[in-house]
């Protein structure tokens, strides 16, 4: 309990101290030791409840109810100060809305003899989530101090609000861990909330014109699900009785009718806050922020609240036809299309950005069917997802600082350039969809849990079958821009700064572990989840398989780490381009006309069939309509008309 209690707590502390010591120095010796803090103890908590079945601890408080409450009109009363500074009408209406909803909420009534005794917990999914948000993103923000630094000294334009960004970036780490913790389903929202607030003032943080519009895009597309909470928050006191999200979850097995409302409401506002289509652009515009604010809302934070959330109500879509289909092909199409969209990108953060919907989208879709197996496929894919994402989002930004792009056409020979960071990216994107490495391995598991599930979906299926497919296109792409050698081109990556390094070296180890240990993660952390909540083990793939696999990627790493060693001498020769060379380092060379011709490769990215233009207005019209029908669905269920 008492360790719980740190892990929520600390963060806070170390953001308080952030936003009043403006000295650098000092900021940096926060931020490390504060980090290296919660990661040791994020490991000893994973340690000390590895294979838990469930742990509810007796915390019950008005005082903290109260808290909670203020909280919530705090942050909507920012969002409407916002509102009114920029003139953001939509977003006043809504905050106005969400402002009303807790006001009923508070002091409607509602909550009249609803109390929560068991208002804290941990079980082995927090414990997952607990090591992701505690080591990934306390990574993160030590890898933040570097790129800042560089950052300040490249947008010399803009003020300087360091102290305010590592702040908000230790707060968010505080709600994350609330929200994994929190049984109180209205301590929950809270803590929802104030990521959902975080992420608003980090993507505006340069306080440009652009990233104040997407900050906007962001808190109005997210403050929808925020309402939607609101609203099953409101359903849950007033008609079940209960705030507790376990009791909600053993009410909805049992009376799945009774939950179908607040159900596809918190699935609304699980899928916003995983950016699933129509809300996916929120997620898109973040990249205008710092790349440590997109590492952290892709792979430990705000992204994983929405498909955390989704996994725990598992169970509830495995008896609701009505939410389940809803959500399963929500998650297909965000899968495939932008899985296709990704292709059309040359912008490296686009292309994590996109892909990191499509993952999202394959994670929600397995919470949606519902089953043992599914939901083992789910946890594997939050994993691996966290781990090589945030690994490839630090490489990115550290390239695009040294190389002056993002774009994947200019990382020609990066391998040369930057061979550590290369082989560090190539490491990411391998994890993401190669065999043996784990991403690849969890969509097997997602193959098998359709073929367990009591009503197997042909369309989900196809979806997920054709959205493999264009994975496998645009990551092929990106690991062959950056595995080309031609001896020509000097080091550069002696200027990175130590705390880039590290932060990206725990990254490589996470990823490398991750792979290695897969076995032992699912027999020791996900299986037993998969036993106290569905009464079985329901591994999708076997042991044997997984060791099999593990054994594969050793071989694999040892390769691409051990192979090019700056000590090896290879003869150097001129580059053979197809003709007599005139220019090796510019790569030119004399072509049968006599002339000269530079020597390019350059990929294929088929705007006109894959571009957004094409194939984002289909997406969102498809999403919302199924999203509109799941509503009207439960709504006729409430009063009887559908069973």
């Amino acid at each position: 309990m008492e360790l719980i209690g740190f892990l929520i707590c600390f963060p806070l502390i170390v953001a308080l101290l952030l936003f009043v010591i403006n000295n650098n120095v000092a900021r940096k010796i926060i931020t490390i030791v504060g980090g290296i803090v919660i990661g040791v103890a994020s490991c000893v908590l994973c340690v000390t409840y590895l294979g838990t079945s469930g742990v509810y601890f007796n915390i019950s408080s008005e005082i903290l109810d109260g808290i909670a409450i203020t909280i919530d009109l705090a942050i909507t009363a920012v969002v409407i100060g916002f509102g009114l500074k920029y003139k953001n009408v939509l977003a006043l209406v809504l905050a106005a809305i969400q402002l009303v909803l807790t006001l009923v909420f508070a002091f409607g009534g509602v909550t009249e003899g609803v109390e929560v005794q068991q208002g804290l917990y941990v079980d082995s999914l927090s414990v997952l989530m607990t090591f992701i948000i505690g080591v990934i993103g306390s990574g993160i923000c030590i890898y933040a101090l570097g790129y800042m630094d560089d950052h300040h000294e490249h947008h010399t334009d803009i003020k300087d609000r360091r102290s305010f960004f590592f702040g908000i970036m230790f707060l968010f780490l505080s709600a994350m861990f609330l929200i994994v913790f929190a049984n109180n389903m209205d301590w929950l929202f809270t803590a929802w909330e104030v990521t959902t607030l975080c992420s608003f003032l980090l993507i505006g943080y340069d306080q440009t014109e652009i990233a104040i519009a997407n900050s906007f895009r962001q808190i109005i597309m997210n403050m929808v699900g925020g309402i939607a909470f609101a609203v099953a928050l409101i359903y849950c006191a007033a008609f079940l009785g209960t705030l507790s999200l376990n009791q909600f979850i053993a009410i909805g097995q049992f009376y799945s009718g009774l939950v179908l409302v607040p159900l596809v409401c918190l699935s609304l506002a699980g899928m916003t806050k995983a950016a699933q289509m129509p809300f996916h652009s929120w997620l898109l515009g973040a990249m205008v922020a710092p790349t440590p604010t997109s590492a952290l809302l892709h792979s430990s934070t705000m992204v994983k609240a929405g498909v955390f959330l989704l996994v725990k109500l598992a169970p509830l879509y495995a008896a609701s036809f009505v939410a389940s289909t809803m959500v399963i092909l929500v998650g297909g199409v965000t899968f495939c299309l932008c899985s296709f969209l990704a292709i059309s990108q040359t912008n490296a953060k686009r292309v994590l950005a996109y892909s990191t919907i499509a993952n999202l989208g394959l994670i929600v879709a397995c919470a949606g069917i519902g089953t043992a197996e599914a939901v083992w496929a789910a946890c594997f894919l939050i994993m691996f997802h966290a781990a090589a994402k945030s690994l490839l989002f630090l490489c990115v930004g550290t390239a695009e600082h040294h190389i002056g792009s993002r774009d994947i056409e200019d990382m020609d020979l990066l391998f040369e350039r930057m061979p550590k960071l290369a082989r560090f990216m190539m490491l990411g994107i391998m994890v993401m969809f190669i065999a043996p490495f784990g991403m690849l391995i969890a969509k097997w598991g997602v193959l098998v849990s359709i073929l367990y599930a009591s009503l197997p979906n042909i369309i989900f299926l196809a979806l997920l079958a054709f959205g493999s497919a264009a994975t496998f296109m645009f990551w092929a792409k990106w690991l062959g821009k950056l595995s080309g050698i031609a001896g020509t081109q000097k080091d550069i990556e002696w200027a990175c700064h130590p705390s880039e390094w590290f932060a990206q070296g725990i990254m490589v180890v996470l990823c490398v572990l991750g792979c290695v240990l897969m076995p032992l993660v699912s027999d020791a952390v996900v299986c037993p989840y998969l036993y106290s909540t569905f009464g079985t083990y329901g591994a999708a793939i076997s042991s044997d398989n997984l060791w099999i696999a593990a054994i594969c990627s050793v071989f694999i790493i040892v390769v691409l780490f051990g192979a090019l060693n700056k000590g090896t001498k290879a003869k150097k020769v001129d580059i053979y381009l197809s003709g007599v060379s005139v220019d090796n380092a510019e790569r030119m060379f004399r072509n049968s006309l006599t002339g000269s011709t530079e020597a390019t490769a350059r990929n294929w990215y088929m705007d006109n069939w894959f571009g957004e233009s094409r194939l984002t207005m289909p997406g969102n019209v498809v999403s919302t309509a199924i999203i509109v029908l799941g509503f009207a669905m439960a709504i006729l269920g409430m009063f009887g008309f559908v069973l």
